[in-house]
This record gives structure tokens, C-alpha cells and sequence, in this order.
């Protein structure tokens, strides 16, 4: 007898696993388990290994691109809540001059620099930004651009905090794995919990503000105040970078307030994804170590890398990770109809 023809169709795993909501998962199997938990858990576990396997310069790499990567993220956090900011700069700047101060001045332990300049530099940050978070779109990133330089202008002219010198033989960390680490695991916190933060109450009432503040305000809602809450929380994650960063290389000058400490944030942003702090922190790690494989190519470094991006955000406008995320969603298996 001939046997019988097996018929099959095609499932999307994404289908079979996840209800019609974001929060809800219909876990059927070990293998859907693994496709839920594949996406979050590998990159973080990866980027927990890497410097077990890689030192010296790219271990340097790796540290400079979770330090963006926080920058991205207090970036997308404001962004979140209708407020473009261009003043990356600014936090990190603050965050790094304040604990290179208490190191060189107070001589006070890295333990206790690093806590109170991330908390401190995010206290001083919204309240300078205070007054000027009622102005809406450019002009409130032309403030932000500016205060950098302001800053960078009155340290230079009144001498103070080390002047155009700046504050060098700061202490370092206790030992290169600390250092390391303590960038890596930061990064890895404030990623998933800014996440966890935009999808509590507290945070859909931030993401209403930039969809509708009128409206938000109709709710008897203080959107002002909400908003020097983010800028709080925001400034302390890039100070924390800035003092992280103090401590890295022992040294807080007028570097600290570049341009490119708000730049690049915005460009890993906008690479990797506006409107996801995924995609911001994919960005970082895409662009930071893409910049350093080209310094090699010496004065056309900045061209190609510039044409990298120009394509980059024409061909994938959604960004990279929406894009990665929408093929991954998109797997399919065979299966048997019975």
C-alpha cells in the first residue's frame, strides 16, 4: 500500500509563543523558552566573557563603548519624554570634573568619589536644565549644547579645577578587573532598568508627555516636574559615566566636555534604533568599536566613517535593532498537519 501523503504548513515561532500583548508570553516548550530568553540573555552574556578572552587595546574598546553606551541610553531616556537633548557633554563633563575634584582636593576613596559625583552631578544638571525644560525641540538642545562650553569657558578663564591643565594623578582603580567590570555590569543595569523604568506607570506617563503633554496636563499632572526627574535621572547615569571615566584614565580636562561625548550618543541612538534603549545600547557597541577598526585608514577615517552612517540610517531608518528584532520575529518551522 502506498502511504498516505504527510501534509505540513508553516508556523511562525513568534505566533506560537507570544499572546497579542508585550508582557504576556504563552511559554509551550524548552525551545520556546529559548527563543524568549536567546535575545536578552546571549549579548549580555557575551559581553560579560569578552574581556575574559580580549585585553590591553580592546579591552579599551570595550570600555569606551559601554561609557557611550550609557550616554545612548540617558539620551533615549530624555528622548522618551519630548525632550532633545545635545547635552550628553554636559552630564558627563559635570560627573567627571566633580569626582576628579573630590579625588585631588578632598583626597577622598573611589567609593565614595564615584556615588556622590553620579547623584551630585544629576542634582546640579537639573537644576541648571530646570528653568528651560518648558521650551520644546531645538531650543532646548540649543541650551543643552551650550552650557558645555560655558562651562568649558569659565573653567579656563577663572583657573579654576585645574584650568586649561586640568586635574591629573588621579587614583585609579584597585585593579584592572574592577575597572573593567564595573563599567560592563553598570551598563548592563541601567539598560534593563531604564526599560523596566519606561514601561512602569512612571514611565508611560513620561512617554504621554512627549505624545501629548496638553493632554497629560488636562490630567492635573505636573509635567514640568516629571520632566527634572528624567533630566535627574538621565544626568546621573552620564555622570556616572564622566567619574567612571575620570578614574579610567586618572585625568578630568576640557576633553570632557567635547562635542563627541554628545555627538556619538546621538548617532548610536539613531543607528541602532530611536525609541528603544536596545537599540541605543546596539548602536554603541556597533559604532565605538567601527570608529576604532578605521583609525587605521588615518585621514579618510572620519570620511568613511561618515558614509557608514549616512547609509546606515537611509537603508535601515527603523535601525538595526528594530531590524534585527523584526527578522528574528519572522523565523519559521515546519510542521505536520494532522
Amino acid at each position: 500500500m502506498q502511504e498516505a501523503e504527510v501534509k505540513v504548513r508553516k508556523r511562525r515561532l513568534e505566533r506560537a509563543i507570544k499572546a497579542r500583548t508585550d508582557t504576556v508570553f504563552v511559554i509551550a516548550s524548552p525551545g520556546d523558552i529559548l527563543y524568549v530568553l536567546a535575545p536578552r540573555v546571549v549579548p549580555m552574556a557575551i559581553l560579560l566573557l569578552l574581556p575574559l578572552f580580549v585585553g590591553g587595546y580592546h579591552s579599551k574598546v570595550i570600555v569606551h563603548a559601554c561609557v557611550v553606551g550609557l550616554l545612548a541610553l540617558s539620551w533615549e531616556l530624555l528622548a522618551s519624554c519630548g525632550l532633545f537633548s545635545l547635552g550628553q557633554s554636559l552630564f558627563f563633563g559635570v560627573g567627571a570634573y566633580m569626582a576628579g575634584a573630590m579625588d585631588k582636593y578632598l583626597h577622598l576613596p573611589i567609593w565614595v568619589t564615584i556615588p556622590v559625583a553620579t547623584l551630585g552631578g544629576g542634582a546640579l544638571c537639573a537644576l541648571l536644565l530646570a528653568p528651560v525644560v518648558r521650551l520644546r525641540g531645538v531650543y532646548f538642545a540649543m541650551v543643552t549644547l551650550m552650557l558645555p562650553i560655558l562651562f568649558k569657558q569659565i573653567i579656563e578663564a577663572w583657573g579654576i579645577l585645574g584650568g586649561t591643565h586640568g586635574l591629573s594623578g588621579l587614583t585609579a582603580f584597585p585593579n584592572e578587573w574592577l575597572d573593567k567590570y564595573l563599567i560592563i555590569v553598570a551598563f548592563i543595569t541601567v539598560l534593563f532598568g531604564l526599560r523596566s523604568l519606561i514601561t512602569s506607570d512612571y514611565g508611560l506617563v513620561l512617554k504621554a508627555i512627549a505624545d501629548d503633554d496638553r493632554a497629560v496636563m488636562s490630567a492635573g499632572i505636573n509635567i514640568y516636574s516629571r520632566k527634572v526627574q528624567a533630566l535627574f535621572i538621565a544626568a546621573s547615569v552620564a555622570s556616572f559615566a564622566g567619574a567612571f571615566i575620570t578614574h579610567h584614565y586618572q585625568f578630568a580636562g576640557f576633553s570632557v566636555f567635547a562635542l563627541d561625548w554628545a555627538i556619538l550618543p546621538l548617532a548610536a541612538a539613531a543607528v541602532g534604533g530611536t525609541g528603544s534603549f536596545a537599540g541605543a545600547a546596539l548602536g554603541s557597541m556597533i559604532l565605538v568599536p567601527l570608529s576604532e577598526a578605521l583609525r587605521a585608514m588615518g585621514g579618510l577615517r572620519m570620511a568613511i566613517y561618515c558614509a557608514i552612517l549616512v547609509f546606515a540610517v537611509l537603508a535601515l531608518p527603523e535601525g538595526i535593532f528594530r531590524f534585527l528584532e523584526r527578522k528574528y520575529q519572522e523565523f519559521e518551522t515546519v510542521i505536520e498537519v494532522k
